[in-house]
């Protein structure tokens, strides 16, 4: 549920302070405050819809915290996080003051048309996984203050979180490895750090060819190995000789043309930064009913 986000009242004031700033001048000048209509939002493509729940906080917050209306807002909601939606579909309709309805479109709209562009990709990327044991997975590539509500929208869309930020997990990339001095070194001193302060973390490491796999498998003491821009092949080979013993991760310019062939290498996850980063907003509008 996005109730369990922290701090979405704070992200959804600062995004408002950034587009209302002192007043929304075009509907202060025009629109009389006691003026009262109705709006529907609706879906302009099929897709999975994600962000209502930001969008009717958006229209209750502009209503108490600019306007301070005695007007009451009413958001009623047809659909819900996680729905496929078609062309046309009414999403939720809105009852209140004009003002506020005018004032709250465009950062409600911001919020639900990035999210579900993120859901309506993950969503297409899993279905093409259909019958495989592979998971698609996200990455830290959000944008910035945003990552809880993009993460929560890669599940709407059937993905798997990987992890949320540095704290909850190690990985150690290879600048990691290149700055500790190795594979070995990276891992010691990881190892050590984590039982020095009383961190239970799982442990990923990323290895760039079969030699750096190999040096890993002789060594241990982690539990997952990213495979990172390995071809299909090599990748086939490497989850071979892995065998089981750790999770497997492939990562590295997977596309929706390749992520079939990859998956079919029998790797348990594959990480797409692009589900966050590079993504398509679902075109959603605000009309009056």
């Amino acid at each position: 549920m996005m109730t369990n986000i922290p701090n979405l009242d704070e992200l959804i004031r600062m995004a408002l302070l950034e587009d209302v700033g002192d007043g929304d001048h075009s509907t202060l000048a025009c629109i009389p405050p006691t003026a009262t209509n109705t709006a529907k939002m609706v879906a302009k493509a099929e897709g999975i819809v994600c962000g209502m729940e930001v969008g009717e906080r958006v229209f209750h917050f502009v209503n108490d915290s600019y306007y301070h209306s005695q007007i009451p807002i009413t958001v009623t909601m047809h659909k819900q996080d996680g729905d496929a939606v078609k062309k046309g579909d009414i999403l939720m309709t809105i009852e209140g003051a004009s003002g506020v309805i005018l004032t709250a479109e465009r950062t409600a709209l911001n919020f639900m048309q990035r999210l579900s562009g993120i859901a309506t990709e993950t969503h297409k990327m899993v279905a093409m996984l259909d019958g495989l044991n592979t998971r698609l997975l996200d990455t830290r590539k959000t944008t910035p203050n945003m990552r809880l509500l993009e993460k929560y929208a890669v599940k709407c869309g059937g993905g798997t979180n990987h992890r949320i930020g540095l704290y909850d997990m190690v990985m150690l990339k290879d600048n990691h490895i290149d700055f500790a001095g190795g594979i070995e070194a990276a891992i010691d001193r990881t190892r050590a750090y984590l039982k020095a302060k009383g961190k239970d973390l799982r442990i990923e490491i990323e290895v760039r060819n079969m030699d750096e796999l190999e040096q890993v498998m002789q060594h241990g003491g982690v539990d997952r190995i990213m495979l990172d821009n390995f071809d299909t092949d090599t990748l086939r080979k490497a989850v071979k000789r892995i065998g089981g013993k750790y999770e497997t991760e492939a990562s590295g310019g997977i596309t929706e043309e390749t992520l079939r062939s990859y998956a079919e290498t029998g790797v348990d996850f594959i990480s797409v930064g692009a589900l966050t980063h590079h993504i398509k907003s679902m075109d959603i509008s605000l009309v009056k009913k």
